[in-house]
């Protein structure tokens, strides 16, 4: 049934107000320090002198005039973050109370407004198997609340998932240096070469938001599993061990695949259970983060 405008504003509202929380309370000193820096313009080419990297040599310029020259860069606090954000039909579901769109939609906020505290811009793009919506970066938080209603009230006009399309299409998109969040379940193929290409770009986050069904099997007895992309459907025994020791089988060799693309790719990638507070999860994460980057 569709909801009132009242009530997406509520809805809206809630989820603004907890996650304003805990940026304030846990992320912003986090983000800024993981995201400090990484906007850099030129500023001028100098001579080297004692103490410079050699790493900022110029050896266009050092050799035209015949000693070293340096190439010197200024920090822009000011980034662009775009949030990539899957509404396949494969996230309209959930067994504990919360759909993994619902889970997303409050991620995102979250890492929204801690940009947003950071004086950044934000934007989003939204995909099924087309791209379904583009939010170009920009600030305020009258704009992080409509990249929060469009995550949660958006109607998408496909079912499935193109990842590779989406990351392809970035790729085009960003001209300039970006920090880009990949939310989504994973459930696709063949993107390995777009990751790439962005990730030599951009500095890419793949965050995967999953339901707890999707790793063990529940207890029961006989059911009709559907699949939301595709509408194929099929009878499990949901009481037998060995169809539960295949299942749990199958989603760990399909983990370990999914490592090893996003290492190959040099992304980071986070896993984040709909079953289980993401605070402690996101946090930690941003911390490692920082510390591998010292």
């Amino acid at each position: 049934m569709a909801q009132s405008a009242a009530e997406i504003l509520k809805r809206v509202r809630r989820i603004e107000i907890k996650t304003r929380n805990l940026v304030q309370e846990v992320f912003t000193g986090e983000y800024h320090a993981l995201f400090k820096g990484q906007g850099l313009e030129f500023n001028e080419v100098r001579e080297y002198q004692p103490g410079d990297s050699y790493r900022d040599i110029d050896w266009n310029v050092s050799a035209r005039f015949g000693h070293p020259y340096i190439k010197k860069f200024r920090e822009t606090r000011e980034l662009n973050v775009l949030f990539i954000v899957d509404l396949s039909a494969s996230n309209q579901f959930g067994t504990k109370g919360q759909l993994k769109a619902e889970f997303i939609a409050e991620l995102t906020a979250v890492l929204s407004f801690s940009a947003l505290s950071n004086q950044d811009k934000v934007g989003l793009l939204l995909f099924t198997d087309v791209i379904e919506k583009y939010l170009p970066p920009r600030k305020g938080r009258k704009y992080t609340l409509q990249i929060l209603r469009d995550i949660l009230y958006h109607e998408p006009l496909g079912k499935g998932t193109d990842l590779a399309g989406v990351l392809s299409y970035a790729v085009r998109l960003l001209k300039k240096r970006s920090i880009v969040f990949v939310i989504s379940d994973f459930q696709a193929h063949d993107y390995q070469k777009p990751l790439q290409l962005l990730s030599q770009k951009h500095d890419v986050i793949a965050l995967q938001v999953i339901d707890p069904a999707e790793r063990d099997l529940p207890a029961g007895g006989l059911v009709r599993l559907f699949n939301p992309e595709t509408g194929d459907s099929d009878i499990i025994d949901l009481s037998n061990p060995k169809l539960h020791r295949r299942y749990k089988h199958f989603a760990e060799v399909e983990q370990e695949q999914l490592i090893k693309k996003m290492t190959l790719a040099k992304v980071d990638l986070l896993q984040l259970r709909t079953d289980e507070p993401y605070v402690g999860t996101l946090s930690r994460f941003f911390q490692n983060r920082v510390r591998k980057r010292r």
